[in-house]
């Protein structure tokens, strides 16, 4: 049976992202110099239990993701931009990126196509569902797109990667979600990091 996941790495105090996002930063200018390469450092780390989470992260058949996570490009694709991951991007699946602004699919190295959906978060996760067919589905991020699916009713399981910092402002997960019951269903502490994992009760 098909599992909905998110996966979202967060500073302690909840935030994914800052404000002004550009493509020499990436997650933005809140929190000052650098903290996004801090609050993602983990995925460089060879600890045990860090591999293992980036390896589970990759198992889902298809990928929902915001267009902010895609890259910083706005309004009208006025440049090819491919992601921030260069030819071989880790997902190795259909990606359905959410935007306003049409674009025909991106083939990439390894099997990722990026397609571009304009009617909706319903639409994205209909497509994704058609394309997962008996596989699972991750709700990659950012932040503001794991608040829509959530509020949607349509994650099963929450993933956050919780980076002992705090950072003050920024784009916030569970902002405008209606509150949630969860179960924690597993810990794993690792360098600098805590893997927590929740399952979604109906």
């Amino acid at each position: 049976m098909t599992k909905v996941t998110c996966d979202l790495t967060i500073s302690l105090d909840g935030y994914a992202a800052g404000h002004n996002q550009t493509e020499e930063r990436p997650f933005g200018e809140d929190g000052g110099d650098g903290w996004g390469d801090r609050l993602h450092a983990w995925y460089a780390d060879s600890h045990q239990e860090n591999q293992a989470e980036i390896a589970r992260m990759t198992t889902a058949r298809a990928f929902i993701m915001g267009r902010n996570m895609f890259g910083p490009v706005r309004g009208d694709w006025d440049r090819q931009w491919k992601g921030w991951w260069g030819d071989n991007p880790p997902y190795h699946a259909p990606v359905f990126v959410l935007t306003h602004y049409p674009r025909d699919p991106q083939p990439m190295e390894g099997g990722t196509t990026f397609h571009f959906v304009t009617d909706g978060i319903e639409s994205a996760f209909k497509r994704a569902r058609e394309a997962a067919g008996d596989g699972n589905i991750s709700i990659h991020g950012g932040a503001t797109t794991v608040n829509q699916y959530l509020a949607a009713g349509l994650i099963d399981e929450v993933r956050l990667h919780i980076v002992p910092m705090t950072l003050g402002a920024g784009v916030r997960i569970f902002d405008g979600v209606p509150p949630l019951n969860l179960e924690q269903v597993q810990s794993r502490a690792a360098n600098a990091v805590t893997h927590l994992t929740y399952r979604v009760l109906r």
